[in-house]
């Protein structure tokens, strides 16, 4: 697989004169991911293989690194890398010319146990500034303790300080079918942990998306490429001040 790869890339690469702008940042994508496969060794599938975004510079590169550490949500499941939220912001970012990287270490299906054992290498391979923490759906879904959970949450920003980096926490929600004692107590989970530690939390933002036509996928659980836009929006306001 690797072969493959490394052999597309570097046919992109040589021919990288003649491609427009949009071509440059999916380029600058697959080469950050391919390189984080050996930096952080992460496990990717053939879905996860683009799980890297870079704000693009005219030849200085950013002087500082956001990741966004989550699951599906974060990852871009059921549409392309260019499509997901994270992509969109890092455009965004790369319009405005802030001068920010963004990195995506997002793994569809990650849970905060398997967050917490990626985090350190992702941390050290990057040398972030802001960590935005997007992961529990995937506990909640299980119907992992939420004792765990919040623990798992706790040590992920406590790692994040100790690298001198922001952790911006985003809050999930579960459906309530799970009962409304184990819902309650998912949903106050992420505000218990982010108040204990100071950190700041993104309230859960996919509502709206949830009740509107065309925002959903099939599945029930994933926004659509039509919704990605809908996340940056959100995210943004929480994100932006720490820039």
């Amino acid at each position: 697989m690797f072969q493959s790869i490394s052999k597309n890339l570097l046919s992109s690469i040589f021919t990288s004169g003649t491609l427009s702008s949009a071509q440059r940042i999916s380029l600058n994508v697959k080469i950050l991911c391919f390189a984080s496969l050996f930096l952080v060794g992460l496990s990717c599938t053939a879905d996860a293989v683009n799980t890297v975004s870079t704000n693009p510079s005219s030849g200085q590169p950013p002087a500082k690194t956001l990741v966004v550490f989550g699951d599906s949500i974060s990852a871009g499941y059921g549409m392309s890398i260019e499509e997901g939220w994270v992509n969109l912001m890092a455009i965004t970012l790369t319009q405005q010319e802030k001068g920010w990287q963004v990195v995506n270490a997002s793994v569809s299906g990650e849970t905060t146990g398997g967050g917490l054992a990626r985090l350190p290498g992702v941390l050290a391979a990057t040398s972030p500034q802001i960590v935005v923490i997007e992961l529990g759906g995937n506990d909640g879904l299980r119907g992992y303790p939420i004792s765990k959970m919040k623990s798992n949450l706790d040590k992920m920003i406590d790692l994040v300080v100790a690298a001198d980096a922001q952790p911006v926490v985003v809050a999930m929600r579960i459906p309530p079918n799970y009962g409304p004692r184990y819902t309650g107590a998912f949903e106050k989970a992420f505000t218990e942990v982010t108040r204990a530690k100071d950190a700041i939390l993104v309230p859960f933002s996919l509502k709206e998306v949830a009740v509107t036509p065309g925002l959903i996928q099939k599945d029930g659980i994933h926004p659509t490429a039509k919704a990605q836009p809908l996340l940056v929006d959100t995210f943004l306001p929480f994100i932006e001040p720490l820039l």
